[in-house]
């Protein structure tokens, strides 16, 4: 099968994330069963123009927003007649439903944006972004018989869109994160870890402040936040923390390697997420492999990463005293600590790329090797 598949991002891109890990593994194993892929994509500084990536051919062109108009051109130079087109909207799509010929046309979303607009976009394109989503969501429902999201969050803004139950197929997401065998003894160290770029829809200072209300009830408590630091509101964070009244015991440890995550993540007692909004939020995933347990806000994506008191701890979004004190009583009840740290762990032996793969190929009943 030749596919084209569309992605503002590819996994070298400086801003990929999580998203871009989980499209990168699928587009390397539809590689290895034998499927030609093409991945039209931005440009960024350094980049190559053409490139073989792990047996895919990547096009970039254009940045942010110019590489839709890009990516379009380059697809009618292709030759070969393409029998599916995979367009993953990240914020923005590519409308691949109205590129020509005869392909399958399939969406492919993590995550839709609305709030998300007025925390990383500014105004006033903040506005026109919150004011177009709806418009240009609600086309795409009528042009896209098939769309592929990874929870049941997402599935539900969709549906809040136009788009109809029938037609949404959430598959498992995977992860690359070292997995020990058994179930790690418990750290008992009194750290707390908070992991994620320092930008606004993280709310990494809701993360700090809900360590703050924790630490003035227990002051064995460390806080650790490791993340890129770039920008102007990570800026913001670290004069926050340097301004803490607990701030001799944050350490800003920055953007860290795959391995210097596991290790924060398998040392630590909990960890703390409070974006504004997630497709899955595969971090607590990806720390709950390593026994660590969650304490997240009630969002789109952390609802879904986490089962409610069995694998981790909700708390109300915004409410970052609620998380402190919830923090606070998970660590103080061994019992209830023993037993989440082993559901979490448990529970996320299932998110593989194998098994995020397995279901991509069946929703699409595809063949896989």
């Amino acid at each position: 099968m030749n596919i084209v598949w569309l992605s503002w991002k590819d996994i070298h891109h400086p801003e990929a994330g999580g998203a871009e890990l989980v499209s990168d593994r699928i587009r390397q194993n539809l590689v290895k069963d034998g499927h030609t892929v093409t991945l039209l994509t931005a440009s960024y500084a350094s980049s190559k123009s053409v490139e073989k990536v792990n047996g895919v051919r990547t096009l970039r062109q254009g940045g942010k927003f110019s590489v839709y108009m890009k990516a379009r051109q380059s697809y009618k130079k292709i030759s070969e007649p393409v029998d599916l087109i995979i367009d993953e909207m990240n914020t923005i799509p590519f409308f691949g439903c109205f590129y020509p010929g005869s392909a399958k046309k399939v969406l492919l979303t993590y995550q839709l944006a609305r709030s998300v607009w007025f925390y990383q976009i500014m105004f006033p394109l903040s506005i026109i972004g919150y004011t177009l989503e709806p418009l240009y969501l609600r086309l795409l429902s009528k042009r896209y018989a098939l769309v592929l999201t990874e929870s049941e969050s997402t599935k539900t803004d969709l549906q809040h869109y136009g788009f109809k139950a029938a037609t949404i197929e959430v598959f498992r997401v995977g992860m690359e994160t070292s997995r020990p065998a058994q179930l790690p003894n418990a750290p008992s160290s009194n750290s707390i870890v908070f992991l994620g770029a320092l930008r606004p829809m993280k709310r990494p200072i809701d993360a700090i402040r809900a360590f703050e209300s924790a630490r003035d009830d227990n002051s064995a408590l460390t806080l650790t936040l490791a993340g890129n630091t770039n920008g102007s509101y990570a800026k913001k964070v670290i004069a926050y923390v340097a301004q803490s009244r607990h701030r001799d015991h944050i350490v800003m440890a920055g953007r860290v390697s795959e391995k210097e995550k596991t290790d924060l993540l398998r040392n630590a007692d909990a960890i703390l997420v409070t974006s504004i909004k997630e497709g899955w939020g595969l971090i607590v995933t990806e720390a709950n492999s390593q026994g660590t347990p969650a304490v997240v806000y009630d969002a789109d994506g952390l609802r879904d990463s986490v089962l409610k008191d069995k694998t981790g701890k909700i708390v109300p979004s915004g409410d970052f005293a609620a998380m402190g004190a919830t923090l606070n009583k998970l660590l103080k009840d061994p019992i209830q600590y023993s037993k989440i740290r082993k559901n979490a762990f448990e529970h996320s032996k299932q998110f593989t790329f194998k098994n995020s793969y397995a279901d991509f190929c069946s929703l699409l009943g595809m063949k896989k090797t």
